[in-house]
């Protein structure tokens, strides 16, 4: 990872004196050169903002906060915006059913999964007065496509869904996945029965991380990685956060996923630019200080990300996730 770019590059000529990117050649490499030295300022421009709009709000928020943010800056690659405790293991709480949808997917993948394969939703499997939708059926044995388990677990995240997933793929599978991929500081906790775990913990890098690899087509094929981020930048995907002060447009630009339980209130995702690659990537892990019996968008660090969203959005609203213009290896529409 690289820091802020924006700096303008010299060469030395045959004698002694130095020659800038501006100067003009007849080969055309000026223009080349006030293109990059543009756009590394706009780059340098975009994370100052992110940076002191993520911490004005974390400060009038309160409680205790580990963050990763980054930019893409005009080579493609990230550049880091904010950086505050991004290796402190955190319980990750619902964010971590990302992880999941991935290990779930990297088996359809494979062909060992279909997402129109059905599960039998049981008693036993559901959980009482969880996030999502099946604990509210209220009649049960019934039977769900793999792909309406993962539709509920990324959009309404619901718990249960966490359950059926694990009924496909183990705890230690799903691990096995991830530290495969390089992403060992995400992982599940197992329990007893090897199909069912906690959601376990991560880092605010490590999710950052996981985001971008699957963004830039590193973790899935192509059709499930369109088909994973298509779920997150849903309407019906959090809003009470990043995307609350959005419109549906910019709404759909912004694939997140909110975790929340005790007095941790998280969110991780990434911002698309108007072609459809990712341009910022953010993971905020935010404990206390007050509000733990508030899920709403009225708890403190819940507000402060809300706040956050409008300014990133902004920051980056003039860039392009693309290496030189180029479409990315993950781009959607």
């Amino acid at each position: 990872m690289t820091g802020h770019a924006g700096t303008t590059h010299e060469a030395a000529t045959t004698d002694g004196t130095a020659t800038s990117d501006r100067e003009a050649t007849t080969d055309g490499t000026a223009t080349t050169g006030r293109a990059r030295s543009a756009a590394a300022r706009r780059t340098a421009t975009a994370l100052r903002r992110v940076a002191t709009g993520y911490a004005r709000h974390r400060d009038r928020a309160g409680g205790t906060w580990r963050a990763y943010v980054s930019v893409t800056g005009p080579d493609g690659h990230p550049r880091e915006a904010v950086a505050e405790e991004p290796d402190t293991p955190v319980e990750a709480y619902s964010v971590n059913k990302i992880a999941v949808a991935v290990a779930v997917l990297d088996r359809v993948d494979r062909g060992l999964l279909a997402l129109d394969q059905r599960i039998e939703v049981t008693e036993d499997l559901v959980v009482p007065g969880g996030d999502g939708i099946f604990a509210l059926d209220g009649a049960w044995p019934s039977s769900v496509t793999l792909g309406h388990a993962l539709a509920t677990l990324l959009t309404v995240s619901d718990d249960t869904a966490v359950r059926l997933c694990g009924r496909l793929c183990p705890a230690a599978d799903l691990n096995r996945v991830l530290r495969a991929r390089g992403l060992g500081h995400t992982q599940v906790r197992p329990v007893a029965d090897p199909h069912r775990f906690h959601l376990g913990t991560s880092t605010a890098r490590g999710t950052h991380d996981l985001l971008r690899a699957l963004a830039t087509g590193g973790l899935l094929a192509a059709s499930s990685t369109a088909y994973l981020l298509g779920l997150l930048r849903s309407p019906v995907a959090f809003t009470d956060g990043i995307r609350r002060e959005m419109s549906s447009a910019e709404r759909a630009r912004v694939a997140t996923k909110a975790g929340w339980y005790a007095d941790g209130r998280h969110e991780a995702g990434i911002v698309f630019d108007r072609g459809g690659a990712p341009v910022l990537t953010y993971a905020l892990f935010a404990t206390g200080p007050t509000g733990a019996d508030d899920v709403a968008a009225t708890h403190p660090a819940v507000r402060a990300r809300s706040r956050m969203g409008r300014p990133f959005l902004a920051a980056v609203d003039g860039l392009t996730g693309r290496a030189g213009g180029r479409p990315g290896a993950a781009a959607m529409s």
